[in-house]
Order: structure tokens, then C-alpha cells, then sequence
């Protein structure tokens, strides 16, 4: 879970709704921290292959996630990622993508 300004949010719920995007293959949601310091959701994403990624297909993403669930849900940031780091079992190592967001703060 993710404690968004003092609100839980489900990284689970938000990864369902960007799956429903039809360019999203795959993705994982981990919180990170803004500029104030307060933790927000964070999308890292694997689009699908032949997909074109720009700013336009990045904008689109967070609007049909903002439209879909709470506004206080949707990621604030989305970075492309080739591959998620996934376990022998094919779960997402969510550890191993918060470490990749406080690398690049």
C-alpha cells in the first residue's frame, strides 16, 4: 500500500486500471516522493510492442487513469521501463522500482 497525502491507495488498483489502457502491456506502481517531500504514485510502465511513446501518449495514459479511479489515485509520474524486475514466480519486485525512483530523485 501507499500512503498518498495521508490516503491509502492500492498500487494493485492502479496497476489494473493502467492495464486497461490499450497500449500498457505490463506495469508496476510504487510511491515516490514529490517535490514537497510527500509520497505520490508512481508508474513504471512496459508499453506494448510497435507503440510509439511520447509526451502525447504519456498525457493520454494519466487522463484515462484519472478518469477511471480517484483523482488522488492516478500516477503522477509514468516512466517507460523495457522490462519490470520480476521474481522466479513473475512477481513484480516492487522494491527493486522504489529503488529505481530514489536513484533518479
Amino acid at each position: 500500500m501507499i500512503k498518498a497525502g495521508g490516503i491509502w491507495v492500492s498500487p494493485v488498483e492502479v496497476e489494473a486500471t493502467l492495464m486497461l489502457h490499450p497500449a500498457v502491456l505490463e506495469c508496476g506502481v510504487v510511491g515516490a516522493p514529490d517535490d514537497d517531500g510527500l509520497i505520490k504514485p508512481k508508474a513504471y510502465v512496459v508499453f506494448k510492442e510497435g507503440v510509439t511513446v511520447n509526451e502525447e501518449l504519456m498525457t493520454d495514459v494519466k487522463l484515462f487513469v484519472k478518469k477511471t479511479i480517484a483523482p488522488y489515485k492516478f500516477p503522477r509520474w509514468i516512466e517507460q521501463i523495457d522490462e519490470l524486475p520480476k521474481t522466479a514466480t513473475g512477481k513484480i519486485q516492487r522494491y527493486k522500482l522504489r529503488q529505481i525512483a530514489e536513484a533518479k530523485k
